[in-house]
């Protein structure tokens, strides 16, 4: 199996977003199985999604290796300390990383496929975000897109740096690199100055 680059985050974010997932287990307490389940759910369900989009092969069906490395960082989580099992912030820090590394992924495929920059950009937010909605659902937690939280926002951003850089002649490493980088730069100055997308006034009575 050759390592490319694409191939190197894709791998890399399946594990860092199953760790979103066995963090999730570990605050509210799960066993080794909820765990796992925990894990995959976020590592595997946004790039499923964006495949079956796609119409194209969903990626880890020729690839079980995905499954592993969520089961793997499952075992991880649910071995470690529970003071490091169980801190917000862990988890937080996490999502941010995988939700870079997915972005730039999920925009990468569609990109390649369509050459469409609009279909790539969803595409990317579509990669960060339902794997980690459906780990918020299952925990009983409001969904962190659906909050105002900046979160869509640096998917977003990701995946349009993204496309810009290939689309402008930066090789393809560099520009998931950039687009990576530039995702997870919003997303932890969010984190760590609060910042947070206005909401909707209230009307009046």
């Amino acid at each position: 199996m050759d390592i490319t680059p694409i191939l190197a985050l894709d791998l890399a974010g399946v594990f860092v977003f199953a760790l979103t997932g066995a963090l999730a287990a570990s605050r509210s307490e799960m066993d080794i199985f909820g765990h796992i389940v925990l894990a995959i759910l976020p590592a595997i369900g946004g790039g499923t999604v964006r495949d079956l989009i796609l119409d194209v092969p969903v990626f880890w069906l020729s690839m079980p290796v995905y499954i592993w490395l969520a089961v793997l960082a499952a075992t991880i989580v649910y071995i470690a300390p529970p003071r490091v099992g169980k801190r917000l912030t862990a988890l937080e820090w996490a999502d941010a990383l995988g939700l870079a590394l997915f972005c730039v992924i999920g925009a990468s495929k569609a990109y390649n496929l369509t050459g469409n920059i609009t279909i790539s950009v969803t595409m990317g937010i579509v990669t960060a975000s339902v794997g980690g909605m459906l780990r918020d659902i299952v925990c009983n937690e409001v969904p962190l897109i659906l909050q105002k939280e900046v979160y869509a926002t640096a998917a977003l951003l990701g995946g349009l740096v993204y496309c810009l850089a290939v689309k402008f002649g930066l090789g393809q490493t560099y520009a998931l690199l950039a687009g990576g980088v530039c995702a997870f730069v919003l997303r932890g100055a969010a984190l760590h100055w609060g910042w947070s997308l206005p909401q909707r006034r209230p009307r009046a009575d």
